[in-house]
């Protein structure tokens, strides 16, 4: 195994598959002689049916830029990224421990309280959170779950140690990429799957279908879920549309759905109206409800928020989880875990400087150019400062935004992002930052995704993967190797 990698270094980063020795690691090792023994053409080959089955599958994702929306094939790298199974099972624990606390804190704060009473987080730090919703205080949805689909996004240090980097619990998308990452490899590398050392993905969908039901306000065989998406011109349009052929579930939008005089919620169909149980949603709060948010609203449905209070319909994402999805909650976190489930964090955090605090903010302001910047509630790697790659005049604009909005900021040491052999050219290998979003599902029983959705920057010595800003990805194999 050393015609691919005779010259891979990965320097001073953790890589996924090979280790400082240039030696492959356990779960990689029957991959990379595979790849190995593969002719150059034979390998371009598989590439090129790779870009052929994203066009024919017609995997995409829309980018927003100032001309307009454009629509993009789905960027996909060949070569899978490999993760011990006996290593992924103490991350999944991590990963369920951080969502049944995430959870009891949302419901907390929607009713006593007791987080704020007690000093374990600040009351200006929910006070002045865009995401807290005051319409919800007081409701009580089902298990006291009101995040039921949450991706959370891991990297690796140098040491090959996880941790958190952030929770998304608003409208998380990515796992229909998970889900096309490994029917692209088993297209393009069959051979590697005759045997059961790579553990399969394909659940997710009937592990989705299970959450959501067990919501149902009704006590019925098979309740009726939908999927409300705002329509064909969001970037996770392919998204909704795969997850509701896959669950076997209407995709529907707004105009679709009204809420009757019962405070009930109906589908138009052509047989007459049909009570919905439960929406997974795939628009934000405050497009939701045009009488509770945004009155001009056209994406959601008039008195949908009523529906939910009165406990007609069941909403998942709930209303207001939104309020742990901030970066400044995410500093709070690992003492969080320590005050609901008096437990220690399986998954560290990564270290967290918080723009509010005087002391924090001080070492911030003089540290910009090694330090990565991040405003509170931005996603898709948006409004944010990579100290090191970065320009004196954008230090100097995010020190006045930081000024000017303490509380609206954090920093972090620019990590040393894991790499992962990716395909450059023909035939050639070189390492690639990468990152990792499992899914985690809650209602009455709580799942984990095996492995995830990683995200790889395709840019040389870039640490930004996100698709929207130039990322692509990998399939994500948990290997079993029976204890090695």
């Amino acid at each position: 195994m050393d015609k691919l990698t005779q010259n891979y270094n990965s320097g001073v980063f953790f890589d996924e598959l090979i280790d400082a020795t240039g030696k492959a690691r356990a779960p990689a090792q029957q991959l990379l002689e595979y790849l190995d023994n593969l002719p150059t053409e034979e390998l371009e080959k598989r590439r090129i049916t790779a870009e052929a089955t994203v066009q024919e599958m017609g995997i995409s994702f829309t980018v927003y830029t100032e001309e307009g929306n454009i629509d993009r094939a789905w960027p996909f790298d060949i070569v899978p990224r490999t993760i011990a199974a006996k290593d992924w099972a103490i991350t999944a624990q991590g990963l369920k421990q951080r969502l049944t606390t995430l959870n009891r804190f949302i419901d907390d704060l929607y009713h006593d309280q007791r987080c704020i009473k007690d000093g374990i987080i600040p009351e200006h730090i929910i006070k002045d959170s865009k995401n807290f919703r005051p319409e919800c205080v007081g409701v009580s949805p089902k298990y006291g779950v009101w995040a039921h689909i949450c991706g959370t996004d891991l990297v690796r240090d140098e040491h090959g140690e996880f941790f958190v980097l952030e929770d998304n619990l608003r409208v998380p998308s990515g796992v229909s990429y998970m889900l096309e990452n490994r029917a692209i490899t088993k297209r393009v590398l069959p051979e590697l799957f005759e045997n059961d050392e790579i553990l399969p993905v394909g659940a997710y969908t009937s592990d989705l279908f299970d959450t959501l039901a067990a919501l149902s306000p009704r006590d019925i065989e098979r309740p009726e879920i939908v999927v409300l998406t705002p329509g064909i011109y969001n970037s996770a349009y392919f998204e909704h549309a795969f997850l509701a052929q896959q669950m076997g579930v209407e995709l529907v939008e707004g105009s679709d759905l009204f809420v009757d005089e019962d405070d009930c919620v109906y589908m138009k169909t052509i047989y007459g109206p049909e009570r919905v149980d439960v929406i997974y949603r795939r628009i934000d709060d405050l497009f939701l409800d045009p009488e509770a948010f945004h009155p001009d609203s056209v994406l959601g449905v008039a008195g949908l928020m009523r529906a939910w209070k009165a406990g007609n319909v069941a909403l998942a994402n709930a209303p207001g989880a939104g309020v742990a999805d901030d970066k400044v909650v995410y500093a709070y976190v690992p003492e969080l875990i320590r005050y609901y489930l008096n437990e220690e964090p399986i998954l560290k955090n990564v270290e967290t400087f918080l723009c509010d605090n005087e002391e924090d903010r001080e070492y911030v302001l003089a540290h910009l150019d090694e330090l990565v910047v991040k405003p509170a509630n931005e996603s898709g790697g948006y409004g944010m400062l990579v100290g090191p790659h970065s320009t004196k005049k954008e230090q100097q604009l995010f020190a006045e935004l930081i000024k000017a909005n303490p509380r609206n900021y954090i920093a972090q040491p620019t990590l040393k992002l894991s790499t992962a052999p990716t395909l450059i050219g023909k035939g050639s290998l070189e390492p690639r930052h990468l990152d990792l979003r499992p899914f985690i599902l809650q209602s009455k029983d709580t799942y984990v995704t095996t492995g995830g959705l990683t995200r790889v920057a395709m840019r040389k010595g870039s640490l930004v993967v996100n698709s929207s800003q130039g990322g692509g990805s990998k399939d994500t194999w948990i290997v079993d190797t029976k204890g090695a």
